[in-house]
Formats: C-alpha cells, structure tokens, sequence
C-alpha cells in the first residue's frame, strides 16, 4: 500500500475539480481526502491525499494532471508519505 499527498495548482477551485477526484478516486478504491486550500501560500489549489495501492494511484495521478472539463491544471505536486492505515474511505472536504 501506498501514500501520496497531491497539490493541484491552476485553474482547479469552482470548477468540479474536487468531485472529480472523489469520483474516481472512489472508483479506484483508493481512501484518503481532497480539499480546496483557501490561505497561505498554496491558496488557490486542491489538495489531495491517496492511499491504496501502486497502479490506482498511478491513474488518479494521471486523472489530477487532467482534470476535468472545466479545469485548467498548471502543476502537480505528488509527495510520497509514509504508509499509515488512518483513512477507511475517501471524502470531500468542505471548505472551513
């Protein structure tokens, strides 16, 4: 199993960019989380964190770098984490 946490910059806030991950995501088995980052020095991007096995997160990598119909995606960031098994589904994080 493994971890990666996702920072998705570009056009990818208001337009789907989050339900598009949760989507496939879900269809890939993976678990974790996808959220807007609103402030700091990453405001403006998604943030993404996928657990589940080499392959599935191969595509949901590939799946980021397209993004969905709307969205223009400027850069990936993919971090690798250490493997912990904290997460039991994958969600939509809403904006706080």
């Amino acid at each position: 199993m493994e971890r990666v946490r996702v920072f998705v910059s570009g056009i990818v806030q208001g337009v789907g960019f989050r339900w598009f991950v949760e989507k496939n995501a879900k269809e890939l088995n993976l678990k974790g989380f996808v959220k807007n980052i609103c402030n700091g020095e990453r405001a403006g991007q998604v943030e993404a964190v996928f657990q589940g096995d080499e392959k599935s997160i191969g595509e949901i990598i590939k799946l980021c770098k397209k993004g969905p119909l709307f969205s223009y995606v400027r850069k990936v960031e993919v971090n690798e984490e250490e493997q912990t098994e904290e997460f039991s589904d994958f969600k939509f994080l809403l904006d706080i």
